[in-house]
């Protein structure tokens, strides 16, 4: 389990965290919510280290972050960016990406790195996509290769900013069940996402953040019946009960 505390992180001259509490736990989807610049892809660089602290700690199983080598974070937390470059190479050469961490140089893959990769690909249900390149891949078969890259990866964490971003309405509740299916697995599953209705839906939890601060956390009915979220989201939400559970919606 990871375990931010009191996190403060931040940019020269402008700090985005100002203390974060907060804990990634195994086996649930949590999905991160805030307005623009609050400080949420910031949170997933830190713990990442891809962005180093100014105060406070990541613990990583209770080591904290810091003490780690950049391999032994790579092989416990995998990061899907928001923007990332789209290669031209196939996509099972993409999700071989993914086994860098286990990797001595010069990089030489195992039989298990390709066995992984196909597992991974046929897992998110893109084993046909393998031989294709990248160019020519939709957004959701984009999104679906760099998901069997992250389980590649083989992390009991992954982070992924805005995975919805760009894609169609079936594609986004694809990315979100596949993202739920990795919970059951027993990861943690950590999701920047603005579609509020969306991330209420799928989440097991959800964290609230404003001016830096986690305001709230709790499942999608604490939130739902709290004040905090509309008046942090400055939108008013509403919902129905169907035979799937709750749907939301803007008012």
């Amino acid at each position: 389990m990871i375990e931010v505390k009191n996190l403060q992180a931040g940019y020269p001259g402008r700090p985005v965290l100002k203390g974060v509490d907060l804990e990634l736990r195994p086996g649930e989807v949590l999905a991160v919510l805030g307005p623009n610049g609050c400080g949420k892809s910031t949170l997933l660089r830190t713990v990442n280290g891809l962005l180093p602290g100014w105060g406070g700690e990541v613990l990583v199983d209770g080591v904290p972050l810091g003490e780690l080598p950049a391999r032994r974070i790579a092989q416990k937390i995998a990061y899907l960016p928001q923007s990332r470059s789209v290669p031209n190479i196939t996509a099972g050469r993409m999700v071989l990406h993914g086994r860098f961490p286990y990797l001595s140089y010069p990089r030489r893959y195992r039989r298990e790195d390709y066995e992984m990769v196909e597992r991974a690909l046929d897992w998110v249900g893109a084993a046909e996509l393998s031989p294709r390149p990248m160019p020519e891949l939709s957004g959701g078969q984009r999104q679906k290769v760099y998901l069997a890259m992250a389980l590649a990866q083989d992390t009991e964490t992954i982070l992924m900013d805005e995975p919805t971003t760009y894609l169609d309405v079936g594609c986004q509740l694809e990315v979100m069940v596949l993202a739920r299916r990795l919970a059951e697995e027993g990861r943690a599953v950590v999701m920047v996402l603005h579609d509020l209705t969306l991330a209420l839906r799928c989440a097991h939890r959800a964290a609230l953040i404003s001016g830096g601060r986690v305001c709230q956390t709790g499942t999608p009915e604490e939130l739902y019946r709290g004040e905090a979220l509309e008046r942090v989201m400055r939108v008013s939400l509403g919902r129905v009960e169907t035979g799937g559970g709750w749907r939301y919606f803007y008012q």
